[in-house]
């Protein structure tokens, strides 16, 4: 890359080196904006005679143009890319959905010298028109060479983000209690419907039972005969495992356990398991609150039709100290 003072008549087609202020402090033009023929007349009106550009060597790849392919291929689902100044590109949800980020290749990438990638956190809940990803490129120009071998990565390994839309999520809850179901209703569903707000969405279904094993095991059975999304147990009590009630219940149905203990604070009893590809979920006591919790990690995912794994839940103990 060479930079140099040329005439301002001269300057179409040209890389601009450095931000062109008016009189005054207003920008005029911003650093490596690629000059236009309406540029220059600008220029030449605001008495510009000389200006500060730069142009690409053999080999090299103005900082827009990878910008824009890399934006093109690091996210899919509901995402558009949206082109900003200084060699940056920034993804935007085209509709409520849940961010689902590929650590390890987000980690990769952001190893190479010439881009570097910033993305909301996984399992983030981004609303249409939100800013859930930006990619910034080296100063003007990058190496050929480095861009196609972060494409190559990402031809092999997909994308970096997913924008998994939540189109009308259908949420059951069992409120449960040890001697009335409908306690723990009063309890819990006030707060229940208040998270729900929080993702543009509230409960479809709702049954009470007393919790023991054949009234939990009845209720969950006419909840998932709905089909819902997902079935949330709000109980009373806490579970001292998967072999208390809310476990043998769901073990009962033919659920598969996929987890027990989260490393979530508020949150460590969290009980996840699937009727087929319908997530059970039970957090004693945090439905009971509003305040940031486990709950509040998994049910983005959740709502959006995707099948959180166990590996998935051990790995928010990063940043699962909540309060």
């Amino acid at each position: 890359m060479k930079a140099h003072t040329i005439d301002v008549q001269h300057a179409h087609g040209r890389v601009l080196c450095c931000t062109i202020f008016r009189q005054g402090g207003k920008k005029l033009l911003a650093k490596g904006r690629v000059l236009t023929e309406d540029d220059v007349r600008l220029l030449e009106t605001e008495g510009l005679q000389s200006i500060w550009v730069t142009e690409l060597d053999e080999g090299e790849v103005g900082e827009t143009e990878a910008v824009t392919q890399l934006g093109e291929r690091i996210g899919c689902g509901s995402v558009e890319v949206r082109m900003a100044a200084g060699g940056r590109a920034n993804l935007v949800s085209t509709e409520d959905c849940c961010v689902l980020v590929d650590d390890e290749l987000l980690k990769q990438i952001n190893c190479t010298a010439s881009f570097v990638i910033a993305t909301a956190s996984n399992f983030n809940f981004a609303r249409a028109g939100e800013r859930i990803a930006t990619v910034k490129s080296a100063p003007f120009a990058v190496p050929r060479h480095q861009l196609d071998a972060v494409m190559s990565i990402l031809a092999e390994r997909g994308p970096i983000l997913q924008a998994r839309p939540m189109r009308n999520p259908v949420i059951a809850v069992l409120y449960s209690d040890h001697t009335c179901g409908e306690r723990a209703r009063q309890l819990f569903e006030p707060v229940m419907r208040q998270r729900m707000e929080k993702f543009g969405t509230a409960p479809r279904f709702s049954l009470t039972a007393i919790e023991d094993e054949d009234s939990v095991t009845k209720a969950l059975g006419h909840l998932l005969r709905a089909q819902p999304s997902l079935v949330l147990v709000a109980s009373t009590t806490a579970p001292a495992g998967p072999e208390d009630v809310v476990g043998r219940a769901m073990a009962n149905l033919g659920c598969h356990l996929e987890r027990f203990l989260a490393p979530v604070e508020p949150g460590n009893l969290l009980l996840l398991g699937y009727k087929d590809d319908i997530p059970i979920l039970s957090a004693p006591g945090c439905f009971r609150s509003a305040k940031m919790n486990v709950i509040d990690l998994v049910l983005p995912p959740m709502l959006a039709r995707y099948k959180v794994s166990g590996w998935e839940i051990a790995c928010l103990g990063h940043g699962g100290l909540l309060a």
